[in-house]
């Protein structure tokens, strides 16, 4: 969207995940996404615990993932599953291979498993821009023939199908909401679909970032972007906007009524502010925004055009993912309201519980308590320090280091011994994890976290990981092709075998998105390795 109100476009690559939908006061729905994208997640029985003892009733799933529909299975949980991208295209041109994706990841787990399936989400942000109309042929049919294959098996009046839109799908010329209309390359397909929804009771779902906005533009105005009040409010023909939550929500009730619409029901799936990896990624902003969010939307209250509300909002997420795609930023593994190990962040009353605030996990088993460091007698000068960074930070989450992260206040040991710590916990804490060359690591008992910055002890992981439940041949991936490859360079090139090995068949979607998560795990240990000795350089002058 054009100026500093609709800036709202989020690149994102296909992802795994749980988004869960809780009810909030009055009417209005609040909830979180959880995804799945973790080296360690929680255990099933765990998980819904987590969720049941915060009052969250409803989730969200963006791939039938069987770890997480048979955890979810007899809970009274309420679940959406999505369809990624990527089967949009066979499903689109087959009618045969949308009934089976219906029996298979359906019917199956609401008569074996006792899952409570309500919704199909039909893909996720297909129309992108910068997507560049790869899914605009194949989103519609493939929506049509899903909804079809609902009624084949009875599922039609349970289970509704929607599609996860992306904000940029419409615009305003006028930098009001009363000026928007969908974006005019999609203009037709966006009404088709809608006309579709709207014929089958079906929800509109729209994704909104305010985060995004003040990322991509220096210049947004960063009160805009929370609820306490904007000093230069937008005026729309009497209507005040304060905030850009409500004018971006208004500027697609203002797309609809316009075509014919106007009563279409909204939902927004995901919404939030992350924690770490940007300077404005902080839990105070965090805490600011989702709670004044909440409290925004308390008392059923919706917005200047939908003012009697009530607004179904999924807050973006409920635990961090240290296996995410960083394309879009360093922020994007640390969206969640809790931990990776179901510890709350911060403060922050979903109003559904009498406790007032979030209610961590329990039962959750920790490794032993013990890091891996800088050895005291290395050489930050050695050439294995570089090449041993690179290497861990590749194969473990480092962006909590750099500027503005909640690492930042590390002086050069302590960057290095972060990021050997990261790859220590992340394999488990097996004892070649902190066997760097050259004697430059060593393993710990006293906990080297300073200030803000926290040196984790990963949580036990029990059985497979998520991206490896079913597929044998994924798991081969994770544990032979890239277990300990010897330079970023035969990495990658070990990675684009595997691409040109991996047909795009039936099936082979997850292989092709592990394939792809190993890939920017290479791109974003070159990332780090360059800022992380720019910032090396600056601490020695």
């Amino acid at each position: 969207m054009g100026g500093f109100v609709y800036s709202e476009v989020r690149c994102m690559v296909v992802m795994m995940g749980l988004i869960l939908m809780v009810m909030g006061v009055n009417g209005n729905s609040i909830g979180v996404n959880l995804g799945t994208q973790a080296t360690h997640p929680l255990p099933g029985n765990i998980l819904v615990q987590l969720l049941k003892d915060n009052g969250i009733t409803k989730v969200k799933l963006f791939e039938p993932d069987p770890y997480a529909l048979k955890a979810l299975g007899k809970s009274g949980i309420e679940v959406m599953i999505g369809i990624p991208n990527d089967l949009l295209a066979p499903l689109s041109s087959d009618m045969k291979a949308a009934e089976n994706w219906v029996a298979k990841n359906l019917s199956s787990y609401v008569s074996s498993n006792g899952v409570n399936v309500r919704y199909v989400a039909v893909g996720n942000e297909p129309f992108l821009k910068t997507l560049n109309g790869t899914y605009d042929a194949m989103t519609l049919p493939a929506l049509q023939n899903i909804q079809s294959a609902l009624i084949k098996a009875g599922l039609a009046n349970q289970v509704k199908v929607t599609i996860p839109l992306n904000a940029d799908v419409y615009e305003t010329a006028s930098n009001v909401p009363s000026g928007g209309d969908f974006r005019s390359d999609i203009s037709d397909l966006m009404l088709k679909i809608i006309k579709f929804l709207n014929d089958n009771a079906c929800p509109v779902t729209i994704n909104i970032y305010p985060f995004i906005s003040l990322y991509n533009d220096p210049n947004f105005p960063v009160d805009y972007a929370f609820f306490d009040g904007f000093s230069s409010p937008l005026d729309d023909n009497g209507k005040t906007y304060t905030n850009v939550f409500d004018a971006n929500y208004d500027t697609l009730v203002w797309s609809l009524q316009k075509n014919g619409f106007s009563n279409m029901t909204i939902i927004v799936g995901e919404i939030g502010w992350p924690t770490d990896g940007d300077k404005n990624a902080t839990p105070t902003s965090a805490r600011k925004f989702n709670q004044g969010l909440i409290t925004h939307l308390s008392g059923g209250k919706g917005t200047p055009m939908r003012p009697s509300g009530p607004i179904d909002v999924y807050l973006f997420s409920l635990i961090d993912e240290d296996n995410k795609s960083i394309l879009p930023g360093n922020f994007e593994r640390h969206w969640g309201i809790f931990n990776y190990d179901g510890t709350p962040k911060y403060q922050l009353n979903l109003g559904l519980t009498k406790t007032g605030t979030l209610i961590p996990a329990k039962g959750v088993e920790y490794l032993a308590k013990k890091w891996c460091v800088l050895s005291s007698t290395a050489n930050i000068s050695d050439p294995q320090v570089v090449s041993s960074v690179s290497y861990a930070c590749g194969h473990a989450d480092c962006t909590s280091l750099g500027y503005g992260t909640s690492c930042s206040n590390l002086d050069a040991p302590g960057n290095i011994s972060y990021a050997f710590n990261m790859y220590y916990q992340e394999q488990n804490q097996q004892d070649k994890a902190c066997q760097f060359p050259g004697g430059i690591s060593a393993v710990t008992t006293k906990d080297p976290s300073a200030g803000t910055c926290r040196f984790i002890v990963q949580i036990k992981r029990i059985g497979l990981d998520l991206h490896g439940i079913c597929f044998g041949r994924e798991i081969l991936f994770h544990m032979e092709c890239f277990k300990h490859p010897r330079s970023v360079i035969e990495a990658y090139s070990t990675a684009w075998l595997w691409r040109a090995t991996c047909r795009p068949q039936p099936g082979c979607g997850r292989l092709l998105l592990a394939q792809r998560r190993v890939e920017d795990r290479l791109l974003h240990s070159l990332v780090v390795a360059v800022s992380f000795w720019q910032h090396i350089g600056i601490l020695l002058r």
